[in-house]
């Protein structure tokens, strides 16, 4: 019960502080990120020694945290309003498909728990600066949808804030669908993810225009300027994912719905659940339509072997994984000029 309560709170005094920041305090982005990032992962070690009493202590010395981070510190907004600091919407903001790879799981292969049950997936700082090094990437999609885990955004956000290379790549962090644990849960994860230095979050398996509506609320309740066509100088990324028959037959109404970035088809999903990959490829053409209709980019998993079709097809996002993404990447490089 206090884990989940601990939890709710710094999600709580987070939002708040993102939200009234314009109004009395400048904020310096990285070491306010980096003070968040402490306060929000550290939520979880400290439960067990805190109990009842120290509930209160830990909201005020939040608020006494971010307080630090936000204060005496000069206004660089106008800074930001110079440009976008996302290569994602540097490149979308132009129509240039942008390339991107899944974070790889950095557990060795065959390792596991001591009672022989599989292990979670591993991500470090040292492999999401690595990756931060490479020059070919203009995105890292961190996929959380099977198991959420905040130290593992904290991690790759930590390794590309290291990373010494001009333009690192964004990164865009999926969550878990909302149906799964519940709006409360999604809405939490969203806000998490942006305040640990992700530059968009994923909603998948977004089934209806209500839930369509309501991921969108996500994003305003994080204090985020999303960057969509009504909102051209937005900062954030906001993207959703068409993965079912019934959310594909509604469609059109979830493209047509305002405050988000991306619209895109989880191709796999789509056609398990339609019951054929021919299907599931006709279902991608549609959204594909729709997102071009309503000016969102959208996103889909490429190789070498598909990267210059999918081009030609009009996707904007090329997201690659394994061995071959590199060369895949240059393949698709090659075809649009960059």
């Amino acid at each position: 019960m206090w884990h989940a309560g601990l939890r709710l709170v710094s999600m709580t005094l987070v939002s708040a502080w993102h939200r009234g920041s314009s109004s009395s305090l400048s904020i310096n982005p990285k070491r306010s990120r980096l003070v968040l990032r402490s306060l929000v992962v550290g939520v979880e070690r400290v439960v067990a020694t805190v109990g009842p009493y120290g509930f209160k202590l830990l909201a005020v010395g939040a608020t006494l945290c971010m307080t630090a981070a936000c204060s005496d510190v000069p206004d660089d907004t106008s800074t930001a309003d110079a440009g976008s600091s996302s290569r994602l919407i540097q490149l979308w903001s132009e129509d240039t498909p942008a390339f991107g790879v899944f974070v790889p799981n950095e557990r060795p292969r065959g390792e596991v728990a001591p009672d022989g049950s599989r292990l979670p997936p591993l991500y470090t700082s040292e492999g999401g600066a690595s990756l931060g090094e490479n020059p070919l990437l203009d995105y890292l999609f961190l996929n959380l949808e099977g198991s959420y885990d905040a130290e593992a955004v904290a991690a790759i956000a930590e390794g590309l804030d290291q990373s010494t290379s001009e333009g690192a790549p964004s990164l865009l962090v999926r969550i878990p669908p909302i149906e799964r644990d519940g709006a409360e849960t999604a809405r939490a994860r969203v806000i998490e993810s942006l305040q640990l230095g992700a530059d968009g979050v994923v909603i998948p398996h977004v089934r209806s225009v209500e839930e369509a509506q309501l991921a969108v609320s996500f994003f305003a309740d994080a204090g985020a300027s999303v960057w969509s066509p009504d909102n051209p100088d937005g900062q954030t990324l906001a993207m959703i994912m068409i993965e079912d028959a019934g959310a594909l037959a509604a469609a059109g109404e979830i493209a047509d719905t305002p405050g988000y970035s991306v619209l895109a088809c989880g191709i796999g999903s789509l056609s398990s659940d339609l019951g054929s990959r021919e299907a599931g490829e006709a279902g991608t053409q549609e959204v594909l339509q729709h997102s071009e209709r309503v000016g969102l980019p959208n996103m889909i998993t490429a190789n070498a072997q598909d990267v210059e079709q999918r081009l030609e097809e009009g996707f904007l996002g090329l997201l690659m994984s394994g061995a071959g993404a590199d060369e895949a990447i240059r393949i698709g490089r090659l075809a649009v000029g960059r």
